[in-house]
């Protein structure tokens, strides 16, 4: 854990993002060190609105099994949002939550 589901712009890099994603999850401390459970993916929306207009945005769910404190949520999307701004993106939307996977009916099998 985590997922972290990056949802953005077309304009923006899926490879830089899911660096910069990865970096901030690690920066955390909340994950193994080596940061071999965190998993990132990006989606690129073609068709988007934001408001009136048409502005970029990255928004980024970093999904985690249930249990951590708020103070551990809070620390993760600070953390995963100090890296984004190293896009030093001008007039886009960065925004990221932290989701609880509920443990009883989370489901893992690697194959």
């Amino acid at each position: 854990m985590p997922h972290c589901i990056i949802e953005h712009s077309p304009s923006i890099d899926s490879n830089a993002l899911n660096q910069l994603v990865f970096k901030g999850a690690m920066a955390s401390k909340l994950f193994a060190p080596d940061g071999s459970d965190i998993k990132v993916r990006s989606l690129v929306y073609q068709s988007y609105q934001s408001g009136g207009r048409k502005q970029e945005f990255v928004h980024v769910s970093a999904k985690i099994l249930s249990g951590r404190s708020e103070a551990d949520k809070c620390l993760l999307s600070q953390c995963i949002l100090k890296h984004l701004l190293e896009l030093g993106l001008a007039d886009a939307s960065l925004t990221v939550e932290v989701v609880d996977i509920d443990r009883a009916s989370y489901a893992k099998q690697i194959v």
